[in-house]
């Protein structure tokens, strides 16, 4: 069986660079590795997703969460069979964004219990790791404010709730 490896973090925490950095190496090694990325904006429920992250569109807070989640699923099979070929899996973002960045909305009927509940059987990875970043630094970084959820604040939230879930 492949490995799941997951990065997670605030945005602009550099988990795309990381991702294609260790991608790289695994190449480099001779490994059959595989890059993912969630949202996956190629697909007809990330384009929703795509609309919405760029402020182009208003979709309630439970209906998107559930959008993020349904597209982590319509990967179910590819991770399934490309795992179970042993090939490795190196993915930017998961089902843990997914997670704080519902919760870290503040809404009171979208707590953390309510937003894992629908990530429950997507696989879980072989390792999370989590790029930690203030948000001050975040806010240096080029192409911060492009999406609706790259406001201090909401980052703030969001760094202290993946914070509670490690």
């Amino acid at each position: 069986r492949g490995a799941f490896i997951v990065f997670e973090g605030m945005d602009r925490a550099g988990k795309t660079t990381q991702a294609k950095l260790l991608q790289q190496r695994c190449i480099e090694e001779g490994k059959d590795v595989r890059f993912m990325r969630f949202p996956d904006r190629t697909t007809p429920i990330g384009q929703m997703i795509d609309a919405y992250l760029k402020g182009q569109t208003e979709i309630e807070d439970h209906v998107i969460h559930l959008l993020f989640s349904a597209n982590r699923w319509e990967a179910l099979k590819s991770i399934h069979a490309a795992l179970a070929s042993g090939q490795t899996i190196i993915c930017d973002r998961y089902y843990h964004s997914g997670i704080v960045y519902s919760a870290a909305k503040q809404n009171p009927s979208l707590h953390l219990s309510w937003a894992k509940a629908p990530e429950v059987g997507l696989p879980r990875p072989d390792l999370v790791l989590f790029l930690d970043l203030e948000e001050k630094v975040a806010r240096e970084r080029g192409g911060w404010g492009g999406e609706v959820y790259e406001r201090g604040e909401m980052q703030r939230r969001v760094r202290e709730l993946f914070w509670g879930l490690s």
